[in-house]
């Protein structure tokens, strides 16, 4: 199976109807992640097929259960989940918030390349940063555990708005750290990848 059939089968087991262009914008960003890896050293994957799963799927596999107009990932790194999110939400503002000036560099050029006119890049540290305005949905794949990323993110986060952690195994002592908060826990199924992954939703 090619990353394209992949890609396609893995979507449709999500429940994720995505048009064919938007599939080939997709497969063309992690093909630009794999390309500028050999520089910045984007992320520890190589293969492409891996990336389908690990990276594309597994950002995506969280779209069922969220939405928002206005969206901050946390850390994006290589802009995970927020790319793939702004693919596949194209009439949400998206904006990718990362302290690393190189992986700014690569998401900037990413957005120019796939003609992303739907988000916006910030190179900045999410404790200092100042937005203008809040966001309905603040989301984050790698950036720390629950507790700091309460403190950090509902900062810029709507009243109204919601937090969502993305973790690999359940992170029970971080649960245990933030009570009396009481998140919403959905298990996650990524197709082709053979690893526990988890979701936390939090209200501010």
């Amino acid at each position: 199976m090619n990353p394209a059939q992949q890609l396609a089968t893995g979507l449709d087991e999500l429940g994720l109807e995505i048009v064919a262009e938007i599939q080939a914008g997709l497969l063309h960003y992690v093909e630009l992640i794999s390309k500028w890896n050999r520089v910045y050293n984007l992320t520890a994957i190589r293969d492409l097929p891996t990336m389908v799963s690990a990276h594309l799927l597994d950002s995506l596999a969280i779209a069922p259960h969220l939405s928002g107009n206005a969206v901050l990932d946390v850390g994006s790194g290589a802009g995970l989940p927020g790319l793939p999110l702004a693919m596949i939400w194209p009439r949400s503002r998206i904006t990718l918030l990362d302290s690393n000036q190189k992986k700014t560099t690569f998401l900037r050029q990413v957005c120019i390349e796939l003609g992303l006119r739907n988000v916006e890049v910030v190179c900045a540290r999410a404790e200092s940063w100042q937005p203008r305005l809040k966001y309905d949905l603040v989301v984050s794949r790698a950036f720390a555990e629950l507790a700091e990323f309460i403190r950090v993110a509902a900062a810029h986060c709507n009243p109204t708005g919601l937090l969502a952690a993305m973790k690999g195994v359940l992170p029970v002592g971080e649960l245990k750290a933030i009570t009396p908060t009481a998140p919403k826990v959905i298990q996650l199924h990524v197709p082709g990848l053979n690893a526990e992954r988890h979701l936390v939703l939090i209200k501010p």
